[in-house]
């Protein structure tokens, strides 16, 4: 691994990405920045969670002129959470140098974004709809711009942003540098390159880096009817800190989060039908560790990036392999290990060979829990628990208590009772979830370059955080393009 110290970056950025508790490159990272710093155009195809934020980010803070009242650089993002969550690193990256990264995303008051402009940032991530609507007010203005970046280009593109892409690229300074990142290499990515960047070098990490390999998969063949019965099963016995459940829409997200609340589990949707208010607070119980359980739809988790998660379930299986990777990234990070399950129906079992073919990885098939199995997995829960507090907390002040109540009662009856109130028992209560066909994916899948990205399922305007009109449009252009050389590390 490369240090950052050897990267040639300036004291003061060092100095930040010390602070962030970063001293190694990641791949993405060490064979980006460099060449970034030279000024050339790049595509670097790379999955959430493998540092790509601060391998575009380090080279944009680098640049940006110091002192500077002008906006420099641009990241266009497909969500607004990805927009906080890139402008929160950027001004860590930036602190030293006095550079200052605004968001700008629709669901958020636009007279307080113009407010928030008048302090003169240096650099905007903002998502295209919001953009383009500033654009028109000329509240930003683009003529300074030295950098453009695109973050997860693929899914702006799936979600129908494209025409807005090329309006604010065609605004930009033609000298500026131009840096795309995505997940996969579909043709619009190609096209879109092809038409806006200068001989761009591809810079793509291996698949063994970009499946994160720290993370068990494994899959349940299950009954469309029986998922949840079987998930609740799941969640007694592994018992996990923090987990994200998948499902496939919005009125699924909601009927999930409000069964499990039902069944005495702490769970919290979240979809682009929230408030930016209720979606902030749902993010934050969960990354404080109130809420247990997060269900999601795929756009409204991209790009979220919280430590802890130790549990992904898909409880529907993803649209496209590359959702798949997205998913399961949400954990395993930091070096941790993490803990995958799919479920799939009969049906489905073609979509789960096609993911294992992208991935490079077999899943481990599991046998569907019995309710014997639940109840005896939170048994087991609740005695390590127990055990745990024996060796880890201060007894003293119930000590004579216990004393007390063994000298009436027999030991064995009496720590009997203490587990079953501790324990908490499999809930019964009737949960009814709307059926939902199987999902029908292609019978062949030839790899990321020969496949689009996902469908429009649950990717309508309220699910892209509400800016911009509903384009379902893409770019169906067709081009020979090809990039000017290819990373072979």
């Amino acid at each position: 691994m490369t240090l950052f110290s050897e990267l040639g970056l300036s004291e003061r950025v060092i100095q930040s990405v010390g602070n962030m508790g970063f001293e190694e490159a990641t791949p993405i990272q060490e064979q980006t920045i460099p060449k970034a710093m030279a000024g050339k155009d790049l595509i670097g195809q790379a999955q959430t969670g493998t540092g790509k934020t601060a391998a575009f980010g380090i080279p944009l803070v680098e640049r940006i002129q110091e002192g500077s009242e002008q906006i420099q650089g641009i990241i266009l993002t497909p969500t607004r959470e990805l927009a906080v969550q890139d402008a929160e690193e950027l001004n860590k990256i930036g602190q030293f140098k006095g550079i200052q990264t605004l968001p700008i995303y629709g669901g958020q008051d636009m007279d307080r974004q113009i407010r928030a402009l008048k302090k003169r940032p240096q650099i905007i991530v903002a998502t295209p709809g919001r953009l383009m609507d500033h654009m028109r007010r000329r509240t930003i203005r683009l003529d300074q711009i030295k950098m453009v970046i695109l973050d997860e280009a693929d899914e702006m593109l799936n979600m129908g942003f494209v025409e807005d892409i090329q309006a604010i690229l065609k605004e930009v300074p033609e000298d500026r540098q131009t840096l795309l990142f995505s997940a996969t290499m579909p043709k619009s990515i190609q096209n879109l390159a092809q038409r806006f960047m200068k001989e761009p070098e591809l810079i793509s990490i291996k698949s063994k880096e970009v499946t994160v390999a720290n993370i068990e998969q494994q899959y349940l063949e299950v009954q469309e009817k029986q998922k949840f019965d079987v998930l609740c099963r799941l969640l007694d016995m592994q018992s996990p800190e923090l987990a994200i459940v998948f499902g496939r829409t919005k009125r699924r997200v909601d009927e999930l989060s409000e069964g499990l609340s039902k069944r005495g589990y702490s769970a919290e949707g979240i979809h682009g039908d929230l408030t930016q208010s209720k979606r902030d607070s749902v993010l934050r119980q969960f990354k404080e560790g109130t809420i247990e359980v997060l269900v999601a739809t795929d756009v409204a988790a991209r790009g979220l990036d919280i430590s802890g998660v130790t549990h992904v379930y898909n409880f529907d299986i993803p649209q496209d392999p590359e959702s798949y990777v997205h998913r399961v990234g949400r954990t395993g990070r930091a070096g941790k290990t993490g803990l995958a399950v799919t479920f799939v129906t009969s049906r489905e079992i073609g979509q789960l060979r096609m993911i294992e073919q992208l991935t490079r990885r077999k899943m481990i098939r599991k046998p569907v829990p019995t309710l014997v199995e639940a109840i005896e997995g939170q048994q087991r829960i609740t005695m390590e628990k127990l055990l745990r507090v024996v060796a880890e907390e201060d007894l003293s002040p119930y000590q004579g208590l216990a004393k007390d109540l063994l000298e009436e009662n027999d030991s064995v009856p009496l720590l009997a009772a203490a587990l079953k109130m501790l324990t908490k028992e499999p809930d019964s209560v009737e949960v009814h979830l709307t059926d939902a066909a199987p999902f029908r994916g292609k019978s062949a899948y030839k790899g990321p370059f020969d496949q689009r990205g996902s469908g429009r399922n649950d990717r309508g305007r309220n699910d892209r955080g509400g800016y911009g009109k509903d384009r379902g449009r893409r770019d169906n252009k067709r081009s020979g393009w090809k990039p000017s050389s290819f990373s072979k590390d």
